[in-house]
């Protein structure tokens, strides 16, 4: 099963080739990783997305990373509500006839085109990972000349309060 870890870390050299060697060095394959400073100077904040089979195999991932002396918190967000994206960048073959049409494909997506040559379009969208997957998908029949992503970045949502229900005169406001 995919699980979303994330990592506070201290912002110094060789923590990330340290950590991403403890995984490999351990097995534990990486679909995607990001990586960034946070709102604190000398923070960073890693996002890993990991094909897990089983929870002793969860709990063995997050004790080694705990153990690196780096690392200032580990969290498995993967059950919590979270907000979750991803960056894609996409070259798309394209001449000026199919411009309008790619334009249309994309719309929908909020993406847009960054760039525009004389062969080609490079086309941004984020968001959730299956959205990215989706315009890829609907992107290939015209011919994918490059495609880059960021991977999955995200973090849990904040407190989200209880609805209130308020009877006046048997009228419910909420």
């Amino acid at each position: 099963m995919r699980r979303i870890i994330t990592a506070t870390v201290q912002n110094r050299s060789g923590v990330l080739n340290r950590i991403t060697g403890m995984l490999s060095k351990r097995q534990f394959n990486i679909e995607s990783i990001s990586v960034g400073a946070s709102d604190v100077e000398g923070i960073s904040k890693m996002t890993f997305v990991v094909e897990i089979s089983d929870s002793q195999k969860l709990e063995q991932l997050t004790k080694q990373l705990n153990k690196q002396i780096d690392v200032l918190k580990v969290s498995d967000i993967t059950d919590n509500a979270i907000v979750a994206r991803e960056l894609a960048l996409i070259k798309v073959s394209s001449n000026s006839q199919l411009r309008a049409e790619i334009q249309g494909v994309i719309t929908p997506f909020r993406a847009s085109v960054i760039d525009i040559s004389k062969d080609s379009l490079i086309i941004q969208v984020t968001g959730k990972p299956e959205k990215v997957d989706a315009l890829i998908t609907l992107l290939r029949p015209y011919g994918i000349k490059d495609l880059t992503r960021t991977g999955v970045t995200a973090f849990t949502r904040g407190h989200q309060p209880e609805q209130q229900v308020t009877n006046i005169n048997s009228f419910s406001i909420i």
